[in-house]
């Protein structure tokens, strides 16, 4: 027999070997800084504009402000990128695996040495921080490609004022095309990702070296000092600064999600040898640039009104307005196509791990495995994006609704970490406690900051991820009770007692081979035994198989299958996939004719039970709740099609369920 139930073995580590030369090394490094620094690359394009328009509690952009602003731009880079996420982390790896459903996962895989209750109330709030997580990441997914697009597209009010009307029907028409494409995949155009984004960080860098050298007196900022006289100086208008200067830091969350792609060791090879040095150079070439200017952040548009400058654009020659927007555009799109995979990504994780209905997933390259499109959350993103530019028009404004996403979603990284050093590392909990105090330290001051733009627009993301999380939450527990073997409205009988009835009534036994899926191991659904009874006919060989989706990334062939033989021709199987895996009901029935349980695919019946799901019943749950996940339960995607079931082969046993 199988390794039992309750210990399953997983394939070993998918970790990264050393790339065997350096240029293998260098390839890889340059491919993550096309995929991973998207998002961080182009927030030069709006994030010190933001830091100083004029609103409420702004600064003042004299050079003494203008240096302190760089230098907590500076140190924010360094503390939280390099600090928290290259260094701190991006070690907690599950598999070679990273992201807030793979730090999730470390978690739930870990058998706390506590009491039953209190292990499942640590679980459910681990659960619930990382699913809301997970939906402030999706939300930030709908606000990212909208600002990082229309912001490359008005660098057109710069070069060409007379075209500043463009600016919204363009970006919507790039976002339009942009998720258009999606379904071709990405893996024919990806290898170019990086060479631009290399062209794209030389760009910034060049654009602010020769303002440093006109005042060098910027360089002041790279002294920690300046930053904190900021808020000795003006402690309010420092508090409110915040809520500008976590956009220098979007993005950071990427590079812990990318980490299965490429590796630790490639992400931070490409941070620290391009991505660091462009960032600083360009973001104290902004503030260089402020200065000889001596501070004048606004001007008047054609039209007569006063509008902040745009200084990213503004810094740029003039005969090189056209280059630059261009490469802008191209950086921007890249940026927003990594986080459109992310999106991917994590919808497929979420359905794995059970957090959500099935849903249609096309691997789009038969090359790389993480090339995966996901109509349905494609068309919602698109259409989300579309309208955030429509209703909110100009970068500025939706830098209002930028932040509290990314934010929050840091803040509960670092919960969800400080728990994995306690309890899956068994740090010394005063060194976790110091760990997270030096994260929450930066995190929560940003967060507040940021809650302040919640009547400005910030309530956006909040709304969306606020959607996202309850369908998740409600789809989870919608199904726990489905599956609870204590509900008499979900009746299983054990595989064992139904062995010896056959033997003791000795059903007449059809020549076929059949099949069951059912939710709980070697548990007869009640649908099989009523057409039992009802057909007096028994297949001659049943094939109970439960599919379970294990917290970690990957499981090999060897430990897929666990198969377990009863009297009268009835065994149980239990097939095992990762989180990162589609389950393949063929690629099981294979691996057991190869451990000789013979399943040929073509020449077996699937029975398959389809409950349609009543909300009369007196299940505890808000009847709205009840309606909700019904909904989504009638208009998931069909087993036959999620687990690869010949469609020509499968007999659906229905059943009605109460809930």
């Amino acid at each position: 027999m199988d390794t039992p139930a309750n210990e399953p073995t997983v394939a070993p580590p998918a970790t990264h070997a050393p790339p065997a030369s350096l240029k293998a090394g260098v390839l890889l490094a340059l491919a993550a800084l096309g995929v991973v620094y998207g998002d961080l690359g182009t927030s030069v394009l709006y994030a010190i504009r933001e830091c100083f328009k004029p609103m409420p509690n702004s600064l003042d952009p004299t050079p003494e402000n203008i240096i302190s602003v760089l230098s907590l731009v500076c140190w924010l880079l360094t503390l939280v990128v390099v600090f928290k996420y290259l260094v701190m982390v991006m070690r907690a790896q599950n598999h070679g695996e990273g992201g807030i459903l793979a730090l999730l996962a470390l978690l739930l895989s870990h058998e706390e040495q506590e009491s039953a209750g209190r292990r499942f109330s640590r679980r459910a709030i681990w659960t619930i921080l990382g699913l809301f997580a997970t939906a402030l990441l999706l939300s930030d997914g709908m606000i990212t490609p909208a600002i990082s697009v229309i912001s490359a597209i008005e660098g057109l009010e710069v070069a060409t004022p007379s075209l500043a009307d463009l600016v919204v029907p363009l970006s919507v028409f790039i976002l339009i095309g942009l998720f258009a494409v999606q379904r071709f995949g990405t893996a024919k155009i990806a290898k170019y990702f990086g060479p631009i984004m290399l062209g794209w960080f030389t760009m910034i860098a060049l654009l602010g070296i020769p303002w440093i050298v006109e005042h060098p007196e910027i360089l002041a900022a790279v002294d920690p000092r300046q930053g904190f006289g900021l808020f000795v100086r003006s402690p309010l208008q420092g508090f409110f600064l915040l809520g500008a200067l976590v956009l220098c830091i979007t993005g950071a969350e990427a590079l812990y999600a990318d980490m299965g792609h490429f590796g630790r060791r490639p992400i931070q090879v490409a941070w620290y040898f391009a991505v660091y040095p462009a960032l600083l150079l360009n973001y104290l070439g902004q503030g260089a640039f402020l200065i000889s200017r001596q501070g004048a952040i606004m001007e008047i548009d054609p039209q007569g009104n006063y509008e902040v400058i745009n200084i990213f654009f503004l810094m740029a020659p003039e005969i090189m307005l056209y280059p630059v927007l261009l490469m802008a555009t191209l950086a921007t799109i890249i940026a927003s196509q990594a986080l459109i995979s992310g999106a991917y990504s994590l919808a497929e994780q979420a359905v794995q791990l059970g957090f959500s209905p099935r849903l249609t997933i096309i691997h789009t390259s038969a090359d790389v495995k993480g090339q995966i499109y996901v109509p349905f959350v494609n068309w919602t993103l698109m259409c989300a994006c579309v309208l955030l530019v429509i209703i909110f028009k100009a970068s500025a404004n939706l830098a209002a609704a930028y932040g509290i996403a990314v934010v929050g979603t840091m803040v509960i990284t670092s919960l969800l970490y400080f728990e994995v050093m306690r309890v899956r590392w068994s740090w010394p909990s005063l060194v976790a406690c110091f760990v997270l105090i030096l994260f929450l330290v930066v995190d929560v001051p940003l967060l507040v900051a940021n809650l302040t733009k919640l009547g400005t627009g910030g309530w956006v993301p909040v709304l969306m991820a606020t959607f996202i999380f309850t369908l998740m939450i409600t789809w989870r527990h919608g199904k726990a009770i489905l599956n609870d073997p204590s509900n008499t409205e979900s009746f299983r009988f054990p595989l064992k007692l139904f062995v010896r009835e056959i033997a003791e009534t000795k059903p007449r036994r059809s020549s076929e081979t059949a099949v069951m899926l059912t939710a709980i191991e070697d548990m007869v659904p009640m649908a099989l035994l009523q057409s039992v009874e009802r057909t007096q006919t028994l297949p001659h060989r049943l094939v109970m198989l439960t599919v379970r989706s294990l917290p970690v990334p990957h499981v090999s062939d060897a430990d897929a299958i666990e198969i377990r033989k009863y009297e009268e021709g009835c065994y149980g199987v239990t097939a095992r996939h990762g989180f990162m895996e589609e389950p393949n009901i063929p690629r099981y029935l294979e691996i057991c004719t190869r451990r000789g349980l013979e399943l040929d695919p073509d020449h077996v019946w699937f029975f398959l039970s389809r409950m349609t799901i009543m909300t009369t019943g007196k299940t505890p749950i808000a009847p709205w709740r009840k309606q909700l996940f019904a909904f989504m339960y009638h208009h998931a995607r069909p087993e036959t099609a999620s687990f690869k079931i010949p469609p020509n082969r499968v007999i659906e046993l229905g059943r009605l369920i109460e809930l």
